[in-house]
């Protein structure tokens, strides 16, 4: 990532400043209080948004109700514009998301919500709010920071800026796991049903050798039984039928006075039936010419629907669903049109401001007069175009509502005829059935009057062979077979309730063998896996040590590179050690280690430089798979002196560090400013921070 430009409108003691950056060491110089710290911090509120404390007060300038930052920079061969601004709202201040607005180009990417632009900058970088804070920009007082921090705080935050100390997370994370499968085959272990598995199985064994030989024995009783309930069902049957006999004599005698008073009756509500079933079929045909007439209706709303494209065969609900569809449509037409109508305008502001003032509405950068003209023509060629499509759109609107009001009357016909058309379908099914239930009446009393006829023949004919000594002897043979079949079926029904019994015993104690056997297997499982959770704790106990150590090496390599870059040929040597803790030792000739906090102030700034540095080469690389790009120092000569050298040895070496694309250094320091490639003034008059570029 490499900035290009950062434009400020009321940010701090900027009204209205504009501040290059090329490739290489930036260098933004001026007295205290001048407002080259607020270039950083403004790049920062661009970049992510949020504040560096609980509000944004040290950021908009005094007196101002809104602030503005517009950041350009390249990325990959790319150009993007990131503009962000502030509002005061009563007595407190916050982001205005109108003026959040990310380009690629000149193709807006996202708007108007911090996450998307937030994702997006991500994607585009690499780099996220923490990264920048804690690597790329290095605030004024915070270069020693990481040096001066405790051991075990120091390499608690490293390891969480490499990703680390997810290890420690994941191995902590895992042992509750592995306890409560632990615990859970403790519980099984203890059951009753594992523990007793073997008896069950014998028990099991002994149920069913008897359920089989009781099978065998109830097989045996029931075909007794079976035999005995024939007989018995027969006897009943013949004693049955000579009581019916016996009965049906006297019966008979009564009814044959009956059946001439019953044919009589028939004769009369056979000729009352046949006019009401004249009647019923005089008013169905009725109803049926009523409904052909609303079915034609319906017919003619249907072909109403069919000419404006709606498929008719369907349900109401369904049919309404197609005026829905209509609404969706227009309302899709009227914001097409509304968009397009928002742009024309928004392109009639634009015309209007360059009417005005020769210079871009959007980056403000001065046009030339044939740039300019050629911009007017062709915004009025596009809004000419617009015009055209909201006419052809207003067109298709009414278009629209036409066959939606076409098609929505034939719905609401349809919907009134339904019902009616349900309601005679109704009357006709129900006279229908009262149609046939005359005429099966009709059929009933014809069939009622032949069977008359026939009882009194058979009256006459069981009267004439009735003998009462064939009944005395069928009563004496029921009763023994009564006897013989309830002893046989209470046999059957003890054998029965035993079988019963055993099954359900075979079926409780198999189902303890299954779930003793379930939880057999579920042991071995658990087994297994708490043998699986352990290894891999071991596993993420032992990596985290292992990759810690090979960032300690690659860190010593370069921060040892960038300390003898730093010092020179000329310089004193300074060899540097770093601990597991990431601490960093400097080694005397003779081998001995001393702590940086022993050293000068000039040797402890150039080695929190260089520590820095290389852990922001290192660091990037590990989260980005790329470098460090871009690096912003906030006053790194704190504790450097011009007399020893080691202000200029700083800034040369800055100056020929290449392996980042671009630094930007804000200083106070002319001796630091002078080595730098190119340099920006900032001074401040009348309260206002005034940017100019010198070289």
């Amino acid at each position: 990532m490499k900035i290009e430009v950062v434009h400020l409108e009321n940010i701090r003691s900027h009204v209205k400043s504009t501040v290059p950056f090329a490739r290489g060491f930036n260098c933004l110089v001026g007295g205290l209080g001048c407002g080259k710290s607020s270039i950083l911090y403004a790049i920062d509120f661009a970049l992510f948004g949020d504040p560096l404390g609980r509000s944004y007060e040290y950021l908009l300038r005094e007196g101002a109700e809104t602030g503005r930052v517009v950041l350009q920079f390249v990325q990959n061969g790319k150009s993007y514009t990131l503009t962000r601004g502030l509002k005061r709202r009563g007595k407190g201040i916050s982001q205005d998301f109108d003026e959040l607005k990310l380009f690629e180009g000149e193709t807006l990417i996202a708007s108007v919500k911090s996450d998307a632009v937030a994702e997006q900058l991500k994607t585009i970088t690499g780099l996220d709010k923490e990264l920048f804070r804690e690597i790329v920009w290095v605030r004024q007082e915070h270069l020693k920071e990481l040096i001066d921090a405790p051991p075990r705080d120091r390499q608690r935050r490293l390891d969480e800026l490499f990703g680390l100390s997810d290890y420690e997370t994941a191995w902590s994370n895992i042992a509750a796991y592995q306890k409560e499968y632990e615990t859970e085959k403790r519980v099984y272990e203890r059951d009753p049903d594992v523990v007793s598995i073997e008896k069950l199985n014998a028990e099991y064994t002994r149920l069913a050798e008897e359920f089989t030989r009781l099978e065998v024995d109830i097989q045996s009783a029931s075909k007794r039984l079976e035999e005995a309930k024939k007989t018995l069902e027969e006897a009943d049957s013949r004693l049955k039928r000579l009581e019916e006999l016996r009965a049906s004599i006297e019966e008979h005698k009564r009814k044959e006075v009956q059946i001439q008073s019953q044919l009589a009756s028939l004769e009369d509500s056979l000729a009352t039936v046949a006019e009401k079933i004249e009647g019923k079929k005089a008013i169905i045909e009725n109803l049926r010419q009523r409904l052909a007439s609303l079915e034609d209706q319906i017919q003619s709303h249907k072909d109403t629907l069919k000419e404006v494209g709606i498929p008719a065969d369907q349900p109401l609900e369904a049919l309404r669903q197609y005026l829905l569809a209509f609404d969706s449509q227009i309302a899709d037409l009227k914001a097409e049109q509304e968009a397009a109508l928002k742009n024309m305008q928004a392109d009639q502001r634009r015309l209007s401001s360059l009417s005005t003032e020769n210079r871009c509405p959007l980056c403000l950068q001065p046009l030339t007069s044939e740039y300019k003209n050629s911009l007017i023509h062709r915004i009025q060629k596009e809004n000419s175009e617009r015009q055209k499509t909201i006419s052809q759109l207003q067109k298709e609107i009414g278009e629209l509502q036409q066959l939606k009001e076409k098609a929505s009357a034939a719905i609401t016909s349809l919907q009134g005829l339904t019902p009616r058309i349900e309601d005679l379908r109704s009357r006709i099914n129900e006279e229908s059935k009262a149609l046939d239930e005359l005429l099966r009446e009709f059929d009933e009393k014809q069939k009622l009057e032949t069977g008359l006829r026939v009882q009194l023949e058979k009256v006459r004919f069981e009267i004439a062979r009735f003998d009462v000594s064939e009944l005395e002897n069928a009563k004496k043979h029921r009763e023994k077979a009564f006897q013989n079949y309830y002893l046989l079926r209470s046999e059957v029904q003890t054998m029965e309730n035993r079988k019963g019994d055993l099954l359900k015993l075979l079926d409780d104690v198999k189902e303890r063998i299954d779930r003793a056997q379930k939880k057999l297997e579920e042991m071995e499982r658990l087994n297994k896996i708490v043998g699986v959770i352990g290894s891999i704790r071991d596993a993420y106990r032992s990596i985290q040590p292992k990759l810690r150590s090979e960032f300690v090496k690659v860190l010593k390599n370069l921060v040892q590179q960038i300390l003898d870059s730093l010092v020179g040929e000329e310089g004193a040597p300074i060899n540097i050690v770093i601990d597991e803790t990431y601490t960093p030792y400097v080694v005397s000739e003779s081998g001995v280690e001393r702590e940086v906090s022993n050293l000068s102030g000039g040797e402890r700034t150039l080695i929190a430089f260089a520590y820095r540095l290389g852990l922001g080469q290192l660091i990037m690389q590990s989260k980005t798979g790329h470098g460090l790009s871009l690096l912003l120092l906030d006053e790194p000569t704190e504790s450097l002196g011009r007399e020893d050298g080691s202000i200029d040895r700083l800034a040369e070496a800055i100056s020929r560090f290449k392996a980042i694309e671009q630094i930007i250094a804000v200083t106070h320091s002319e001796a630091f400013a002078e080595k730098a490639e190119h340099v920006i003034r900032v001074e401040k008059e009348a309260g206002e921070s005034i940017v100019t570029m010198e070289k």
